[in-house]
Parts: C-alpha cells; sequence; structure tokens
C-alpha cells in the first residue's frame, strides 16, 4: 500500500505555457488539456507524468480534470490511465477541480473518479447549491464523497453553510490551507471548526495574505506543521496532499522538497 502523501497533478498546470502563466489560471487549464486530450499521444503523455511524479519520490497523486477530464475522457483514455497506473504501482487520491455544472456532466466526473479508484472528488460544483438531493443521490450510486474546495470561502463558518447536515455522509470539505490564508483566516482554526467533515486536504503554503502566491513549505504564512497536528488531533484518516502551483517556475523541486519534510511531520505528530 502506498503512503498516505499524495502530488497534486494541478501544480504543473503553468507547465504548457512554459512556466509563463500570465493570463491566469484559465490560461494553464486550456493548456493542460489540449496537452492531454488527443487519443493518439494520451498513453505517452500520461506516463510520462505518473513517471516524472514517481521520481520525485510519490506514490500517490490527485488527478487534475485538466489531465482526465470528464468532458472528454473516452472509455479508451480510462483504460489507458487505469492501466498505466497500474504500471507505474500509483495511487489516486482524488479526482482534483471542477466537476460540471448538470447531472450529466457531474455523473461523468463520477466515473471518471471511480474509473480512477478514487473515492473522493476534490473540488467545486454548482450542482451541490442547485440540486441537493440530485447530487447526493449521484455520489451515493458511485460510492464517493464530495469534498467542497474553499476558495471564494473567507471562514470555516462559511464552509459550514455549504456542508449543511452532511447529506448522509456525502458532503463535506477538501480543505486548501492556502487559500484560507489568502483571505487571512486561519487554515489551523479552520481545520479545527471543520475537523468532522474533512475529506481531504490541500497542504499549500502561500508567501503572504492577500495574495495567492504558493511556495516552498517554510518560506511562506501557512503553519503547515501546526496544520498536519491539527488534522492528526481530530483523527482525519485521508491522505495529505502537496500542492504548489507556481505561474512562472516549474514546483518539481520543491515538491521534491516538501515531501521529507512532510513525512517527518506526520511522524512527529503521531
Amino acid at each position: 500500500m502506498s503512503e498516505n502523501i499524495s502530488f497534486m497533478g494541478a501544480n504543473y498546470v503553468a507547465r504548457f505555457v512554459n512556466y509563463h502563466m500570465t493570463a491566469g489560471w484559465n490560461e494553464g487549464n486550456s493548456a493542460t488539456e489540449a496537452y492531454y486530450q488527443p487519443l493518439q499521444t494520451f498513453a505517452e503523455r500520461f506516463a510520462e507524468l505518473l513517471q516524472g511524479i514517481r521520481a520525485l519520490g510519490f506514490t500517490t497523486l490527485d488527478v487534475w480534470t485538466a489531465q482526465l477530464n470528464w468532458a472528454w475522457a473516452s472509455p479508451e483514455h480510462m483504460r489507458i490511465a487505469s492501466q498505466l497506473l497500474a504500471q507505474e504501482q500509483m495511487q489516486v487520491a482524488s479526482l482534483a477541480g471542477y466537476f460540471g455544472s448538470t447531472r450529466a456532466e457531474f455523473e461523468a466526473a463520477c466515473r471518471v473518479a471511480t474509473g480512477l479508484g478514487a473515492r473522493v472528488l476534490g473540488g467545486s460544483t454548482p450542482l451541490v447549491y442547485t440540486d441537493r438531493a440530485t447530487t447526493i443521490a449521484i455520489l451515493k450510486e458511485h460510492g464517493l464523497r464530495l469534498g467542497i474546495e474553499n476558495h471564494p470561502e473567507k471562514s470555516a463558518a462559511e464552509m459550514l453553510e455549504h456542508i449543511g447536515d452532511g447529506g448522509d455522509g456525502t458532503l463535506g470539505t477538501a480543505i486548501d490551507t492556502g487559500w484560507y490564508a489568502t483571505h487571512g483566516f486561519n487554515p489551523v482554526q479552520a481545520i479545527r471548526e471543520l475537523a468532522p467533515h474533512v475529506f481531504h486536504i490541500h497542504l499549500k503554503d502561500i508567501l503572504a495574505p492577500g495574495a495567492h502566491e504558493t511556495c516552498r513549505y517554510g518560506l511562506g504564512c501557512v503553519d503547515i506543521p501546526g496544520c498536519v497536528a491539527a488534522l492528526q488531533a481530530s483523527g482525519y484518516q485521508g491522505f495529505y496532499t502537496i500542492e504548489h502551483e507556481p505561474e512562472l517556475f516549474d514546483p518539481s523541486a520543491d515538491c521534491q522538497a516538501m515531501l521529507p519534510m512532510l513525512r517527518g511531520w506526520l511522524a512527529s505528530s503521531k
């Protein structure tokens, strides 16, 4: 069984714009989809992704929807992805990203997640607000849980409003520590307040509140060791995802360096 530390696929959001992402997230998202979507090159390119992450020391990843999107993932894309994951002996912690706004789109996202062996969706869909009952029914049908990721939410209280009664255990949160810090809310406090509902964690450091410039652990304002300790104290049993999405440089070396740091904090917090 692989360890419970994962590499976020979206760390490479700027990879296919040559780490010069000047037009925002969608620029990197579109370039990434254009790279991975063609079936004739998918096997080679997805294998390269997995092998590169494996070379950094990770045995688990969060597959980002730009790398395998429910909007275009064919049965053959899924067969290839599953085969390559098995070949590289890697597991998928979550499907991460945007999961559509309609029932059909959300069902397609769930099929991709289950096809990858993931049990958690970590991201967002407006369907959870426009048709909560349908969202819950689809999640139950596929044996999945939706961890709503905080981006605009400025506090744990806002996220608790979204989660509500938890939808029979299907609705919770995928905490992004960096985004809470961007809004000036203490991520450790967020973890404590949301503890019963935390399905997944994106451990991200940022340089300073008020912006969202990600960085190597220890160089920013997020108390990552404190976040780890709070998660372990709460009884959290899920994956710990290393997330670092710079727009102007390759994060690989930073992620490789953060892996033993996180291992150490996990060991010391037990």
